[in-house]
């Protein structure tokens, strides 16, 4: 009781805040995964309404740079003038409810969490000619109910495998007992700019990548993490053509969370890790040739380590500058608790057609050599690809968009031979050390679960920042566990979602809503089984659940659109 009265006067005090607050435009920069605008912002770019050089690879997008933004989101153009420029942003707020067990992804601050969450963010922002500061805390406030996870009706074999991949990663399935709630400093940051470039400090989310569910690396299913940050605010030009990058140093934090719900499976097979705090070292770099304006091409690279282990010398502070090979760097990096990942990706506009492709494939092991990467380049590996296309309609105003991704996780079937007839070694974010890629108990890049395969498509109709449609999902859930822990049998069958969304985004003069609701039929939910199930008539036990999230944005000034009257 006592923390649901602290968490309710929190929740209060910072929606009092908020509404003295609210604000009048948005911010400069575009926090990742904003609802209908980031989406949006992306469409233009198909349309051609914006600068083709802008390759989405690396977000938040500076919005002061990018042509017509004040028509549209609210924001200057690019204000270059000296003196000071002061703006509040938008007022956010964001509602979810999941009935039956926790899903959902890329949403920030908030957990996976059974029961009702509400998410909201407001803020401020000033820039005094080269130096900018924007304060935009975020505050969470979830039930956090209790539901069927992980059972403990298996033997120790299928328990202990369960186990490795939450010993090697801090995923846990809730987020303590009882109601949660969080304040934290959200999409914050201050820095100082030159032409292109940036250097400052931050909490905001970050986004690597080209993908518009998924991301290989950072993106925002996770909070934001404090960092260091270098990076161009805008395409930086050269002889060679644009360039785009980010260096950042960085500080993860554990959970200290036990990984089940079931206490004596903690007890018994969870290893428990002294570590808080790890040291995150990183950068992106996305190049669009000058000869080949509609092609963007790009490499990631993150380290990882718990602090107490990490070194004073220059390559324990820049890890990510380090060789690639085994044969150069030494075979002691897995010793030493560094965990690395490795992306490369790429991303083609089709102005012409409205529409785009892109990729994105990623290691998280070193190879032993470039001779073994070659030969071997589906070990330790993940990938995604997807599509974005508009459609014109004759003699209507609005347009049909169809966009898809397919992100695997998955091991390889070239563990069987690796790994000596075991069933595999671990998967994407996971490490036996470092235990994984992950921030307050989340992973920072796919968060659909380790392990897991996800196939998204979306149908809609699309008007400025109005759509309505439909989303087919299916997911796959923790593949590497399943097939270490199960094998090859008849009786448990993977457990598989099969999903069915429905999409609405309005504006209403100043006020835009964007909302989704998900119908989700587990299928073999959690791998067990039917009271009635034998092994020569197994039946799996199926979950259907309802997943519903409602977003409000509301502008106190004079109302935005996305197209130039």
């Amino acid at each position: 009781m006592n923390i649901f009265s602290k968490a309710t006067v929190r929740l209060l005090i910072f929606t009092i805040l908020l509404i003295f607050l609210c604000s009048l435009c948005l911010s400069q920069s575009l926090p990742v995964g904003f609802p209908a605008f980031e989406e949006a912002l992306r469409r233009k770019q198909l349309e051609g309404s914006i600068e083709k050089n802008i390759s989405f690879n690396i977000k938040p997008i500076d919005l002061s740079h990018v042509t017509y933004a004040d028509d549209w989101l609210g924001v200057p153009q690019e204000n270059t003038e000296p003196g000071l420029f002061f703006t509040l942003l938008l007022f956010r707020n964001t509602i979810q409810h999941n009935v039956n067990r926790p899903y959902g992804w890329g949403n920030g601050l908030m957990i996976p969490n059974v029961g009702f969450q509400n998410y909201s963010t407001m803020g401020a922002y000033v820039k005094l000619n080269f130096l900018r500061i924007q304060f935009q805390p975020e505050f969470v406030f979830a039930q956090n109910s209790e539901y069927v996870g992980f059972s403990d009706q298996f033997d120790d074999k299928v328990n202990i495998e369960r186990y490795v991949y939450w010993n090697a990663g801090d995923f846990p399935e809730r987020f303590g007992e009882g109601v949660y709630s969080k304040f934290w400093w959200g999409q914050s940051k201050i820095s100082a700019t030159l032409g292109a470039f940036e250097l400052g400090a931050s909490t905001q989310n970050i986004w690597w990548g080209p993908g518009q569910f998924n991301t290989l690396t950072i993106g925002n299913n996770a909070p934001g993490f404090p960092h260091l940050t270098f990076n161009t605010i805008k395409p930086a030009k050269t002889f060679l053509g644009n360039v785009e990058l980010q260096l950042i140093m960085g500080t993860l934090k554990e959970s200290q969370l036990p990984p089940s719900q079931i206490p004596d499976l903690n007890d018994r097979f969870f290893n428990k890790f002294s570590g808080d705090h790890k040291y995150l070292n990183g950068f992106s770099i996305s190049y669009n040739p000058k000869w080949l304006p509609n092609l963007f091409l790009g490499l990631s690279r993150t380290y990882q380590q718990y602090n107490e282990m990490r070194g004073k010398a220059f390559r324990d502070w820049w890890p990510v500058l380090d060789p690639f090979q085994k044969t150069e760097i030494g075979f002691n990096r897995d010793a030493e608790g560094k965990d690395q990942q490795v992306t490369v990706f790429g991303r083609y506009l089709i102005q012409e057609a409205n529409g785009e492709i892109y990729l994105e494939f990623g290691k998280r092991d070193h190879s032993y050599n470039w001779r073994e990467f070659i030969l071997n380049p589906d070990h330790a590996r993940a990938y995604l690809f997807g599509f974005n296309k508009l459609f014109n309609i004759p003699n209507y105003s609005k347009k049909v968009q169809i966009r898809g991704e397919i992100t695997h996780q998955q091991e390889s079937v070239n563990r069987y031979v690796r790994y000596q007839g075991l069933a595999g070694g671990l998967t994407w974010h996971t490490h036996f050390i470092a235990r994984g890629f992950s921030n307050q108990g989340q992973a920072l890049g796919v968060g659909t679960g380790v392990g897991s395969n996800v196939q998204t498509i979306e149908f809609s109709l699309i008007e400025k920042l109005n759509k309505m449609g439909i989303l087919l999902e299916r997911l796959a859930n923790h593949q590497d566990f399943y097939y270490r822990a199960f094998g090859l049998q008849k009786e448990r069958k993977p457990w598989v979602d099969l999903s069915l969304g429905l999409l609405f985004d309005q504006q209403w003069d100043k006020l835009l809503v964007s909302s989704k609701v998900q119908l989700i039929q587990g299928l073999n939910y959690q791998w067990l089984l039917q009271p009635n199930s034998t092994p020569e008539f197994p039946k799996g036990k199926n979950l259907f659940s309802v997943h519903g999230q409602l977003s409000i944005i509301y502008n106190l000034g004079k109302a935005k659109t996305l197209e130039r009257n």
